[in-house]
């Protein structure tokens, strides 16, 4: 077992984490960065920060995440940074071209006290930038949050350094995606469309980290929200943030900018908080929703009530992202599943409040987030109380080995499986994608644990 030395009793820990449920926050920074359409993330600190979360993010996608670095030695490490960041800016635009640099900050600078606003300012007025060229920046230190508040931080600093208002609203919605996949930005936009809505989506990774083989390299995929777009979302009537921990402070920024008004959704994950955002988003833009929408969901409903007697009282330990875990256990609720333990490595109270609220209709429930709440904190849980189902992502792989637990791969990283950054998880047609994928891990495990009489060829 990997996991041997994991214990079953439970005790209080101060200062320790191990195996930690997040990874940090300049990860989700050059996430949200590569959702802007000809952008280059830029990590303000050493070459070895950069490396690991451009191969993150590579592995996870399986495609090659480009970003730049300021490439700190001794000297910077020292002195500061600004000399690096700057000679960076000159050699990015002369050599790649890029309509934006995203510069995010690490550890590093951030413990020398680098001031990001102030050197991108000391680039302007030195020239460095060319005309049309824009830079953005965001304050991303690893020793606190998580790849979710490094991802949020992004995502406000697109808000406020790029929104302008003219006083001449448009009829359109501000759509701010919290983390999730390309695929579900794709389905975001689809659904929109089909609802006859015009938005502007940001950030947008789709056509990006799910760009199509074409033969031929493109350093900037065509995919991505487009300055004028980013611009235009402070004249927008609306923005609709989907997570309350990584979408609401860009449109807090936006309101506090723009006077945009703004309501803060779960992402659609699952029936509940799809129905949710489809008549928001509905009431919003004053339209009706269509009979499309509305099938979508009775197909979900559908395979749910055919399927049930799989599903009912089936218990579910799950981690993760915290916008994505809280409608998804809302969802396994509605599933008539019981989640029984949860957790989240990104602090934040939101997240306690929302599932407390959530988990009125399983008492008993563990959950858990910020400080202490890690892996080596579910498996305990587990080990005291075992479930019928492990909802993470790979690295819940050991757990579900050591445990023998059926597991359902969902979240960020995923490492060792593909499919994720293609197909939706969010809205009606990514709730049957995961109703299927929770069905048939639980079948395949009534199968394989089958007496040989009770072994059936129909289910």
């Amino acid at each position: 077992m990997l996991l041997r030395h994991t214990t079953k009793e439970v005790k209080e820990r101060e200062g320790l984490t191990i195996n930690p449920a997040k990874t940090c926050q300049p990860i989700g920074a050059m996430y949200a960065a590569l959702g802007i359409h000809g952008c280059l993330p830029h990590s303000h600190g050493s070459q070895g920060c950069c490396s690991y979360h451009r191969s993150t993010l590579t592995r996870h996608y399986k495609e090659p995440v480009m970003a730049a670095t300021s490439s700190f030695t001794e000297g910077a490490s020292v002195f500061g940074g600004q000399a690096n960041l700057l000679a960076a800016i000159d050699t990015i635009f002369s050599v790649y071209n890029p309509d934006i640099i995203a510069v995010h900050s690490t550890c590093l600078s951030e413990t020398i006290g680098d001031d990001l606003q102030q050197i991108t300012k000391k680039a302007k007025d030195d020239g460095k930038i060319p005309e049309g060229k824009h830079i953005i920046y965001a304050s991303t230190p690893s020793f606190v949050g998580s790849h979710v508040t490094g991802y949020a931080n992004m995502v406000a600093g697109m808000a406020d350094q790029f929104a302008v208002s003219t006083d001449e609203k448009k009829n359109q919605i501000n759509i701010i995606a919290g983390w999730m996949e390309p695929s579900d930005m794709r389905e975001i936009k689809r659904l929109s469309t089909e609802l006859g809505v015009k938005i502007v989506l940001f950030p947008d990774t789709s056509n990006v980290l799910d760009a199509p083989q074409t033969g031929k390299h493109e350093f900037y995929p065509k995919g991505g929200t487009t300055v004028e777009e980013l611009k235009s979302t402070g004249d927008s009537i609306r923005s609709l943030a989907l997570g309350c921990i990584s979408a609401e402070p860009a449109a807090i920024a936006l309101e506090k900018k723009c006077k945009v008004p703004f309501e803060t959704l779960d992402m659609p994950i699952g029936i509940s908080a799809t129905d949710r955002f489809i008549m928001a988003l509905s009431q919003a833009a004053g339209v009706t929703v269509p009979d499309d929408i509305t099938a979508d969901r009775g197909r979900l409903v559908d395979i749910i009530a055919d399927m049930e007697q799989y599903l009912f009282g089936k218990k579910v330990a799950l981690f993760g992202d915290p916008d994505q875990l809280i409608p998804l256990t809302e969802f396994l609720l509605d599933l008539n599943m019981k989640p029984v333990h949860i957790v989240s490595g990104t602090p934040g109270q939101r997240f306690e409040k929302r599932m407390k609220e959530i988990l009125q209709r399983a008492p008993g429930a563990n959950f858990k987030n910020g400080l202490g709440a890690d892996m080596f904190l579910l498996h305990q849980w587990i080990k005291n109380e075992p479930v019928d189902l492990l909802i993470g992502n790979t690295y819940g792989k050991y757990i579900a080995r050591d445990e023998d637990i059926p597991f359902i791969r969902y979240g960020f990283p995923i490492l060792d499986r593909i499919g994720h950054s293609y197909f939706p998880s969010v809205g009606y047609t990514g709730g049957m994608r995961l109703v299927e994928k929770i069905l048939g891990a639980l079948m395949d495990r009534q199968d394989r644990d089958a007496l040989e009489e009770k072994f059936e060829l129909v289910m």
